[in-house]
């Protein structure tokens, strides 16, 4: 079977050569680290322990993913509580405007309005399409919803 030809490390002025493409080792592990500072910790973001049990209570009540449903598949359960509008709860804290807090904190608490039931594979989609794609600014927006 034909081996891959090496690729050239995405950073620029890099050169490395890597077995698959997207950034080296070196750059890998620099790129993740800015990512993490500049989103936060899920702590930050406001997922806490009053998050996880509302999270469960919530999955309990609504077990299926709601994407897969409306795709016509067969009953897939969920794992995940989307934010159907997303809260920016941490810029809201960073910025320290009361008005944004309220509105994000509004917005992360809507069980009724803002959250829905999703499968992993689901959730993927939507956070890579639509909600910026895992924080990175620049990533495509398109719905699946």
């Amino acid at each position: 079977m034909p081996r891959r030809a090496k690729s050239i490390c995405r950073q620029a002025g890099c050169g490395a050569l890597i077995d698959k493409p997207g950034h080296c080792d070196k750059h890998k592990k620099a790129n993740q680290a800015a990512d993490a500072e500049q989103r936060g910790t899920a702590h930050e973001r406001g997922y806490t322990s009053a998050w996880s049990k509302a999270r469960a209570g919530y999955l309990r009540a609504h077990p299926l993913c709601v994407a897969c449903a409306k795709e016509g598949r067969p009953a897939v359960p969920a794992n995940v509580v989307d934010h159907i509008t997303a809260h920016k709860l941490k810029a809201a804290l960073d910025s320290g405007n009361e008005q944004a807090i309220a509105k994000a904190k509004a917005l992360f608490w809507d069980s009724d309005g803002n959250w829905q039931s999703l499968c992993k594979r689901h959730h993927d989609r939507k956070t890579a399409t639509e909600d910026g794609g895992w924080g990175r600014a620049g990533a495509v927006r398109a719905g699946i919803a």
